[in-house]
């Protein structure tokens, strides 16, 4: 009785242990590939179903450096699911996505460490409402200092302690700090109130997000993503929740980042702001990305038939 409970317990466990696999990218169908040195971000195979439900229907793309994509398409389409796939904010159920070469589908790899380069804004603006518009912008880049500041700090304690076993020739130097609590807060409040001017918002520096109109909320949530100065920006759909007299202000903002040479990946509905801003459109449905090109060509010429119904609906 006594072996048949131990060989039950021991099936209990292999089976606990198959549960807890990680979700995605492992299937032995969808080998990973090498990743193209010229690409700032890279999906392989990117595939996410809920259940029976797929979602992203194997979508292999890549975006380079200084590109502005911009993703349509109905409702339903998977364009926001593919958005959050980027980070990984959403686990793919197969597949792989690199960012300047690192595969976040790879459990080795420090995801926060990659997403500290990827901006994201969401449509309802996240912020704090329990902190001012000053603390809220600051908030990421004193964490991410100090954490930094504490990783050197117990270094060097490791690099002292090993060195008291080392003879003279072999004792490592310690890691320079060139910068301090106090420094790394005023930097970081220096930095968010020269982008609260640039949006115009310097007095708000203050105030609760609550007190602040949509748009000026939506603006903030830019800024914050803005001062961890990232290599791309990701919005998902940032204008759908505002008021319609509210949207230029942050479509201003958007296209004056896109000027300056952001690499963007921008899910709208504003199919105007897409063909004045993006140099590539990428139109979505059923999963899959059914068309893409530079914006006179999507919106000009489109090839596909769902396309041109999509766009009869819209334009």
């Amino acid at each position: 009785m006594k072996d048949a409970e131990k060989i039950a317990a021991a099936n209990r466990r292999k089976q606990d242990k198959k549960a807890y696999q990680p979700k995605f990218g492992k299937e032995s169908k969808t080998p990973v590939e090498p990743c193209d040195p010229a690409a700032l971000i890279e999906v392989q195979h990117l595939t996410k179903r809920y259940g029976d439900l797929v979602v992203l229907d194997d979508i292999s793309e890549k975006i380079v450096q200084g590109e502005k994509v911009a993703v349509i398409g109905p409702s339903g389409s998977g364009k926001s699911t593919f958005l959050r796939c980027l980070n990984v904010l959403e686990d793919p159920t197969d597949g792989y996505v690199f960012f300047e070469g690192n595969n976040l589908c790879d459990l080795k790899v420090d995801i926060n460490l990659q997403r500290r380069r990827m901006g994201m804004v969401f449509q309802q603006f996240n912020l704090f409402n329990n902190m001012n518009v000053l603390k809220n912008i600051m908030l990421a880049p004193v964490h991410v200092g100090l954490q930094d500041l504490r990783k050197t700090k117990r270094q060097n304690l490791r690099i002292k302690f090993c060195n008291l076993f080392r003879s003279a020739a072999k004792k490592q130097p310690l890691q320079p700090i060139q910068t301090s609590k106090k420094q790394i807060k005023e930097d970081a409040e220096r930095n968010a109130m020269r982008l609260l001017t640039r949006i115009g918002l310097a007095d708000k520096a203050s105030v609760y997000p609550s007190t602040l109109s949509g748009g000026q909320r939506q603006r903030i949530a830019i800024v914050r993503a803005l001062a961890m100065n990232p290599k791309v920006m990701l919005f998902d759909e940032p204008t759908s929740a505002l008021d319609p007299e509210m949207v230029g202000e942050v479509l201003a903002l958007i296209k004056e980042l896109a000027d300056e040479g952001m690499t963007m990946v921008i899910v709208t509905h504003e199919m105007g702001f897409a063909r004045e801003v993006a140099t590539r459109v990428m139109f979505m449905a059923d999963g899959k990305i059914q068309e893409q090109g530079p914006p006179e060509a999507v919106f000009g010429n489109p090839q596909n038939e769902r396309l041109r119904d999509f766009l009869s609906k819209v334009l």
